[in-house]
């Protein structure tokens, strides 16, 4: 029985099942190691896998289309061919896929654009988490940085020592005992007589007289070959004594490996020169490298080698006598012109050898003999003339050999009187009939006689400029008939060098006769528009001016055309001629309000009261219902002392046009003069008509507040609120009356309340940390300013708050944060430029408050214009305090926190842009 009994562990040995996993059903998992992948393992066959499936019970996979047979398709289109025109159709329906799919490809990119922006703005990566804290960084101090306790061992495990040793060779021991021993034996050289052999007992002797004879030989060849002499040459040597040590300096020593290029190509040189003796280039390089060697003796025979070689080569000879000094090169050049005596750069390094003026002119002159069409000889020949009969005598010449250069029939007619000019303009135009050059220079003389004589009449002068007009368009006529067809481009071209050279009426026939060619007649005035506002941001202002001018009178009914007309000359004209603008502009569009409006401030600021009432007495005329025209006239009645007819303006501006604003103007009117009764009455009168004019509300329920009445006040900004819950400078008034009656925690409610029915509004969210740090909450302005960043990430007001309320070292990379988010407000510019300001860092401060007034929409921020005129009052001079204060004036700012409370203020009435500024400057803090 003990014989039969199984053995329980004849498993062990049996081989494991296929796809066998060890531990699978306790949950483990298979794996695989590097041996198992080799080459000398494979993996199962398809038999091995299919008897495991049997096994397992599993069907094997089979492909549905392994059987089919081809010949037999079945389907829709089974059996059929495919030929040409199905080819072309698949074609076509390909290109329909693609326009369809290039049609809808902005909108998909755009769209998945947003979709990432949206995913990274709610996901960000954890580096952009981190960032301002890795910025923190790097203000820790090294005693900081070196107090941060090593990390140890943490794995609480004894590691192992290694403790190899190695054994030590013979050599090393050998060798370290070796140097504590004395040598105590004599040489073996040592003769039997005692001692070591010596020269002298040799017999040989030394000659110290040669010794010295070749020291003072190596000597003197080197002083010839520094001076740059041989006395080999047959010249003499030309040391300077004195100078000689001082020279010395200047000497560059070379390093083994720039001896090693210069022999290299100097071998180099040697083959090219030998190969090809003809070709002038070789010749003039290996002269330039022995110069560069510092060997000027085989430079120049090289070089005379090279004017033998290649006597015809003009850049030989002129490399020969820059290598050699004065008088050498004075013959070389002489030796030069018999063989290329019809080279201009010869005869001009000839004449620049010459030191004296007659000698510069016999030399050219001798050139003019043999080059006698030299156009360039001419004009250096003239240059040396020192009086005009002369130079008008060699012009004269030179026109008559040279009768197609107009730059010398220009030279010659500059220096001709007025009346003599002419004939000669005309001799040129008859010669060179292609030249548009000698036109304009006819035009630019009309223009200069006509305008020469300040005592001329005015009509005379003008029929004398439009002589002008006529020559620029004849000008034009015959070139296009000789088959000259300069570009629309190239003319204005011309035009903006003659405004530059100092001719404005040539420059505007030219753009009269010019500006309207290559035009479709559809496209004119996107054009001209475009070329005005290009020519002014390149400073020619009056070839801008030109272009408006023609493209007036092309469109005089274009509103916005005369508006652009009359910025220019606001900018860059005078009064006169922004008048004369305006003049013709309200004649021929009278409907235009602005254009009417600009005339009379024009007036008005010109100091001429009477002449802009007048402007708006016509402007009434043409627009008898304009509320703008209406309460400019209120407006300049007003401020002029005429309190009496500005109220009955408005009284008949309320009856005629009878608009929101014009009540709203009539209850601030009284407001200022005092009179809140008759103001909270015209107020209840508007409201009456029209309901939903927030600014009404908040005029009536400032007047309250300003009594006292804080009851009537809330009535007032709470009907507000109800009839108009998207203005939300109605709920930061609300909430200032609440906080102002004690009641700080209903003025968190109702900004509470505003920030729902208007989220991510900014206004709000600052006005509610602003409402915490006056309660005396730090921190809780600090959570409500968090939430507020979170959502309006973009907003300027806020993180200029947030990076106020960090510490002074995080300020700075706070600002960074702020500029990548906000896209340069001009709020975070000041803010950055107050941080360079209070690290007296006085010019970056200066850069970053003029850019945040760069743009014409940050010039409308007050608070940065104050911020400007407290630093330059502080640390810049007169003259910065006054160009900031003319730029503001000229931008005139109406919006930002503490510039719109103290301009609306019924105090500040009247006064003008520089006093409140003055008044923001010393009001911010």
């Amino acid at each position: 029985m003990a014989a039969n009994k199984p053995n329980k562990l004849a498993f062990l040995s049996m081989p494991a099942p296929a796809s066998y996993v060890a531990g699978l059903g306790r949950g483990a998992s298979g794996f695989t190691t590097r041996s198992d992948i080799g080459p000398a393992r494979e993996g199962p066959s398809a038999e091995v896998v299919a008897d495991a499936q049997a096994k397992r019970g599993e069907e094997p996979d089979i492909d549905p289309e392994q059987f089919q047979d081809p010949d037999n398709e079945y389907g829709l289109f089974a059996g059929t061919t495919y030929e040409q025109d199905d080819e072309e159709a698949d074609k076509i329906y390909d290109s329909v896929d693609q326009n369809m799919d290039a049609r809808r490809r902005a909108r998909r990119e755009a769209r998945e654009n947003a979709e990432l922006a949206k995913h990274r703005a709610e996901r960000p990566k954890i580096q952009q988490q981190f960032a301002d804290l890795k910025r923190g960084l790097s203000v820790v101090t090294d005693s900081e940085w070196e107090s941060i306790p090593e990390v140890g061992n943490l794995t609480r495990k004894k590691r192992r020592r290694d403790e190899r040793t190695f054994a030590v060779p013979d050599s090393v021991i050998v060798g370290d005992r070796a140097k504590t021993e004395y040598e105590n034996s004599l040489d073996t050289r040592q003769q039997q007589a005692g001692g070591f052999e010596t020269p002298a007992d040799s017999g040989a002797l030394t000659n110290f007289v040669e010794i010295g004879q070749a020291r003072d030989k190596i000597l003197s060849l080197k002083l010839d070959q520094i001076s740059g002499t041989s006395t080999t040459s047959g010249s003499a040597s030309s040391v300077d004594p004195k100078g000689y040590l001082t020279s010395l300096n200047s000497v560059v020593l070379k390093s083994e490996a720039e001896i090693g290029d210069i022999k290299r190509a100097r071998m180099l040189f040697d083959s090219l020169v030998k190969s090809n003796p003809k070709h002038s280039p070789g010749w003039i390089a290996a002269a330039c490298l022995e110069e560069h060697a510092g060997r000027m003796v085989a430079a120049r025979k090289l070089i005379k080698a090279g004017c033998e070689q290649c006597p015809k080569s003009e850049d030989v000879w002129l490399e020969a006598a820059r290598l050699h000094n004065n008088e050498d090169a004075k013959v070389i050049l002489a030796n030069a012109v018999q063989h290329v005596g019809q080279s201009v750069k010869i005869w001009l390094a000839a004449a620049d050898l010459e030191q004296d003026v007659k000698a510069k002119k016999r030399v050219l002159r001798k050139a003019l003999e043999s080059i006698p069409n030299s156009v360039r000889l001419w004009k250096e020949t003239v240059n040396l003339e020192t009086s005009a009969a002369d130079a008008r005598i060699l012009l004269s010449r030179a026109v008559e050999v040279i009768p197609l250069s107009v730059e010398l029939w220009l030279a010659l007619a500059r220096l001709e009187t007025p009346d003599r000019a002419k004939a000669v303009l005309n001799k040129a135009r008859k010669s060179v009939p292609t030249s548009h050059e000698i036109w304009i220079a006819a035009g630019r003389l009309l223009e200069q006689e006509a305008t020469s004589d300040p005592d001329k009449p005015v009509e005379a002068r003008n029929k004398e400029l439009d002589v002008v007009d006529k020559t620029i368009e004849a000008a034009v006529r015959e070139l296009r008939r000789h088959q000259v067809l300069l570009t629309r481009d190239q003319w204005l071209k011309e035009a903006e060098k003659c405004e530059s050279d100092g001719s404005p009426r040539t420059c505007e026939a030219i753009v009269k006769a010019t500006v309207g060619m290559e035009i479709e007649e559809e496209d004119r005035l996107d054009t001209w528009v475009s070329d005005a506002e290009s020519a002014e941001s390149r400073g020619v202002v009056g070839t801008a001016r030109a272009i408006l001018a023609y493209a007036l009178k092309v469109f005089p009914d274009k509103r916005h055309l005369w508006r652009k007309a009359a910025d220019l000359e606001k900018a860059h004209g005078t009064r006169e001629s922004l008048d004369k603008i305006l003049t013709r502009a309200v004649h021929h569009c009278p409907q235009a309000e602005v254009l009417w409006l600009m005339a009379a401030k024009e007036k008005w600021m010109a100091g001429d009261v009477p002449a802009a009432r007048e402007v708006l007495e016509r402007a009434f005329v043409a627009n008898p219902e304009s509320e703008q025209i209406w309460l400019a006239a209120v407006k300049l009645e007003a401020e002029n002392g005429e309190l009496g007819v500005a109220r009955e303006l408005l009284v008949r501006a309320r009856t005629v046009a009878d608009t929101e604003r014009i009540w709203m103007k009539s209850a601030v009117f009284e407001r200022q003069q005092g009179q809140h009764t008759v103001a909270l009455e015209t107020v209840s009168t508007a409201l009456s008509k029209f309901p939903k004019f927030a600014k009404l509300y908040m005029i009536q329920g400032q007047i309250h507040q300003e009594q006292k009445n804080y009851p009537a006040a809330r009535a007032s900004f709470a009907a507000g609120l109800k009839a108009c819950p998207k203005e939300v400078t109605l709920w930061v008034l609300a909430s200032k009356l609440e906080e102002l009656d004690g009641k700080s925690i209903k003025a968190r409610a109702l900004l509470e309340k505003g920030r729902l029915v208007n989220p991510a509004n900014e206004v709000l969210w600052a006005e509610a940390v602003s409402v915490e740090e006056r309660s005396g909450g730090a921190a809780q302005a600090k959570a409500m300013l968090a939430r507020g960043l979170q959502e309006c990430p973009s907003s300027g007001i806020l993180w200029s708050m947030s990076i106020w309320a960090e510490p002074r070292p995080t300020r700075k990379s706070r600002s960074v944060d702020a500029l990548k988010k906000s896209k340069d407000n001009p709020m975070i510019t000041c803010t950055v430029a107050r941080l360079f300001w209070a690290e007296r860092k006085i010019e970056k401060a200066r850069q970053w408050f003029s850019r945040s007034v760069a743009t014409e929409q940050d010039r409308d921020f007050g608070d940065n214009w104050g911020w400007w005129l407290r630093f330059e009052r502080q640390h810049g001079t007169p003259e910065h305090v006054e160009e900031v204060i003319k730029q503001c004036v000229a931008a005139e700012p109406h919006h930002s926190p503490v510039w719109q409370s103290i301009a609306k203020d019924d105090k500040n009435t009247g006064k003008s842009t520089k006093e409140i500024l003055e008044l923001v400057a010393q009001a911010l803090q």
